[in-house]
């Protein structure tokens, strides 16, 4: 064992610096399959302290570091590159909540905490923390204020980095920047905090959070719809804002396609109405106060909704439990997605009003360009959010469409770039897309961003290949 790697093993003790290829292997790939990496050491520090140890020696020795929570990623960003010389730093056992303070409506939290025993612990204290991802049983607190992850909630609640007042970071020279104060207003200055959310651990690793809470939600009211188009999806959304404000919560677009790999993978799923149906929406409203008629305003929007053609089919959830089985149809389209086969993933965004004209006009160049292609869109409509995923649905052509992902990339970017949109919304760039921000981002922005990282990060350590484009 070379000297960096016993100086981790006696910093964090020798059973958490992990250096034997069968131990290493579960932190060397991400939870797709796409991308093993190798490494020096897989290290297991215990708090903030440690991890702050651990990169100074590293630092001394001028080894990339990569930094990973739940590794539960769809870009890359926490698997390290296949040149082998980085340290994976897993921040899983800073596993604190460090304090819950109810009347600040705030939390802070330890990388290392699940996304699900974090909205535990706000519901224990009688608080609501919105933040929902289908993977938040095992994602953790870290990876996602380092990915700025979105989820079902951000209509009402914003993303990640709407939710975060403060953060302890280490920086890539090991120093511990106290930044977790719990302020709803801070005006003196940068607001550094900014710069770690979404940075995906290229210019420092998060150890901590302070987080806002919510008062918990009373009442909600839940329903699947059969929508005519997209069209009438965003007609829908805006006339049911104009009527119920920010109680909708949630609104959901999920295709014909997306619904049927559900249906044919996850055991103990039904489709929740008669016929089949192009388009569906799943939306939801709720409220802190326990007597609010949401179903009663639902119902009256529906009814206006299917008056004006907008709306063919509902299924309104009576019950937690219609409510939860209609909410796993949406939460479980990616897992799907993974038992039928590879496909080539989009997490792009736009604005609202132009998410139908995007899905017109890529479903047309696309099939002209590949004829037979399925398309699986599906997203967070309210915020302009959507999953676009293409495959071939017989597997023998589908290993030919995946190897042109370059050229299907090119037109779905292209389109989204001409219509205002963004090429990552919620997954972050990892080594996933590092590559293509070029052609969406102009110079002077790809300058800036190399500016931070080289100031922040001289040496080029932290989390290396991931994000920031080579020059």
């Amino acid at each position: 064992m070379d000297a960096l790697l016993s100086e981790l093993a006696a910093l964090v003790g020798a059973e958490h610096c992990l250096t034997e290829g069968d131990a290493m292997a579960p932190y060397l790939t991400d939870w797709r399959g796409r991308y093993q990496g190798r490494a020096r050491a897989v290290v297991l520090p215990a708090d903030t302290a440690q991890v702050a140890a651990v990169v100074a020696a590293c630092a001394r020795a001028a080894c990339p570091m990569v930094p990973q929570g739940g590794n539960t990623g769809l870009c890359g960003g926490a698997t390290p590159l296949m040149d082998g010389r980085a340290v994976v730093i897993n921040l899983s056992r800073l596993r604190r909540i460090r304090r819950v303070d109810p009347a600040n409506n705030a939390i802070v939290a330890e990388a290392g905490v699940k996304l699900a025993e974090l909205q535990a612990a706000a519901d224990e204290a009688e608080r609501f923390f919105p933040l929902s991802l289908a993977s938040e049983g095992s994602c953790e607190v870290g990876g996602v204020i380092s990915t700025n992850a979105g989820g079902v909630q951000v209509l009402r609640y914003g993303n990640t980095r709407e939710l975060v007042l403060g953060l302890e970071v280490v920086m890539p020279d090991g120093q511990i920047w106290e930044g977790l104060r719990a302020l709803r207003k801070d005006n003196t200055g940068y607001d550094l905090k900014q710069l770690f959310i979404g940075a995906e651990g290229t210019l420092g690793i998060v150890t901590a959070a302070s987080l806002k809470l919510f008062p918990k939600p009373r009442s909600r009211a839940t329903a699947w719809l059969a929508v005519t188009s997209p069209v009438a999806a965003v007609a829908l959304l805006a006339r049911l804002r104009d009527l119920a404000g920010d109680r909708v919560t949630a609104f959901e677009l999920v295709s014909r396609a997306s619904l049927g790999l559900v249906l044919q993978h996850i055991p103990d799923t039904r489709d929740p109405l008669a016929e089949p149906h192009p388009w569906y929406v799943l939306l939801e409203l709720s409220d802190a106060q326990a007597q609010t008629a949401l179903e009663g305003l639902l119902e009256e929007t529906l009814e206006r909704a299917l008056e004006a053609g907008w709306v063919l089919d509902a299924c309104l959830a009576r019950s937690e439990a219609q409510a939860a089985a209609l909410w796993a149809l949406r939460e479980n389209i990616s897992e799907a997605q993974k038992r039928e086969g590879i496909s080539i993933k989009h997490d792009i965004s736009l604005p609202v009003s132009g998410v139908p004209a995007f899905l017109e006009a890529a479903e047309a160049a696309l099939a002209a360009a590949y004829p037979g292609v399925r398309i699986v869109a599906f997203g967070h409509l309210g915020d302009g959010n959507l999953h676009y995923n293409l495959s071939k649905p017989a597997r023998e052509e589908n290993g030919d469409f995946i190897a042109r992902t370059p050229e299907v990339n090119r037109i779905v970017h292209d389109l989204v770039h001409a219509g205002q949109g963004s090429i990552s919304a919620e997954h972050g760039i990892g080594q996933l897309k590092r590559d293509l921000l070029p052609l969406y981002k102009s110079p002077l922005e790809l300058g800036l961003m190399r500016t931070i990282k080289h100031s922040l990060d001289p040496l080029g350590l932290m989390n290396p290949g991931k994000v920031v484009p080579a020059v």
